[in-house]
């Protein structure tokens, strides 16, 4: 995929303002811990996960995503009215049907002339959204397109704390559930046009390279589980190693593709242990790297482009900065995508 003239707009986060710390789970756990003898601690240890952020129950997908949606309208000088497609890319949704775009276009305010759909791939639905509109706005259908994600983490957390806590578990049945802790939730929006719409400096993006290793497609399931409720199994050891492998083909011809000479390094947020085996595998720079795991947790498919809207906030990406988004979903799904900023 290249893009010639594709600018990322405006980019805009919405965060809960509910704390859930890696201590405050394992005091959940503690029946847990004291039956099986774990050691506290051992969750932030494991994944470098200090706390991640949820919504109040009740918290809508679609409230999360409107959220989003209003701040990066505040921040983009482009109005609502402009807007002709709108997606709503996250794992979390309202309901099977209708989508959940459809909600979130009503809170936003939207015009009725916007094409709307949902877009679902696991963590990659943002960055699969991205191409989605810039392959439109390439080929002159479109202008202006508006791009949400809105996860909410907290049915999984919880129903996995009911599990672990209810369930006579061995230390080796309780490992698929362990990756089900590390998430949280949040909320992101883009606004992607045309370059003739900016006004000032365009933050391009140039294309990027897909890759699918289905063969793997069972190591990471989740689905509904009663009402307002969800479950997920995880082979967290065989996920990380298949997750690498895909990451590792995908960069070479993304490399070949876009160059190596990237400022910053963005890539799915999972934990500490993934991120230093992907960087390790690829061959990268860990010091280009920019994270947020340690406070936000895995927040699925906002966790990639929330990374990016705190490092330029931070002041880690800068204009004319080059970044790669490395981004990775079970399925298993890998999707490069080079930003000149």
């Amino acid at each position: 995929m290249r893009f010639d003239d594709v600018c990322i707009e405006a980019l805009a986060v919405a965060l809960p303002e509910e704390v859930w710390s890696s201590a405050d789970l394992e005091e959940r756990l503690r029946p847990l811990y004291e039956r099986l003898k774990l050691p506290v601690g051992r969750l932030e240890l494991m994944t470098g996960i200090r706390e991640r952020r949820m919504w109040p129950a009740g918290t809508r997908p679609s409230d999360a995503s409107a959220a989003a949606g209003r701040a990066v309208l505040a921040k983009s000088r482009l109005s609502s009215a402009q807007v002709e497609l709108f997606i709503h890319a996250a794992v979390s949704r309202d309901m099977l049907e209708p989508a959940t775009a459809s909600f979130a276009h009503r809170k936003i305010g939207l015009p009725a002339t916007a094409q709307i759909f949902d877009v679902s791939n696991a963590c990659l639905g943002f960055l699969n959204s991205l191409t989605v509109a810039a392959g439109l706005i390439s080929a002159g259908q479109i202008k202006c397109a508006l791009v949400v994600a809105g996860e909410n983490g907290r049915p999984l957390v919880e129903q996995t704390l009911r599990t672990l806590v209810e369930q006579p578990l061995s230390r080796n049945e309780i490992k698929p559930y362990f990756a089900n802790l590390t998430i949280g939730s949040g909320a992101v929006a883009a606004v992607i046009c045309h370059r003739s719409l900016v006004q000032g400096h365009c933050h391009r993006l140039l294309g990027g390279v897909a890759r699918a290793a289905t063969q793997h497609s069972e190591l990471c399931q989740g689905d509904t589980h009663g009402t307002e409720a969800l479950a997920m199994q995880t082979d967290s050891e065989q996920l990380l190693l298949a997750g690498v492998a895909l990451a590792r083909e995908t960069w070479a011809e993304f490399s070949r593709e876009q160059g190596t000479d990237f400022d910053r390094y963005i890539c799915h947020q999972v934990g500490s242990v993934h991120r230093r085996k992907l960087y390790e595998t690829i061959g990268l720079d860990l010091a280009k790297d920019f994270s947020t795991f340690e406070t936000l947790g895995n927040t699925g498919s906002v966790a990639l482009p929330a990374t990016l809207a705190a490092a330029i906030e931070a002041g880690a990406v800068r204009e004319g900065d080059r970044v790669g988004l490395l981004g990775i979903g079970s399925g298993l799904n890998c999707l490069m995508l080079a930003l000149e900023w």
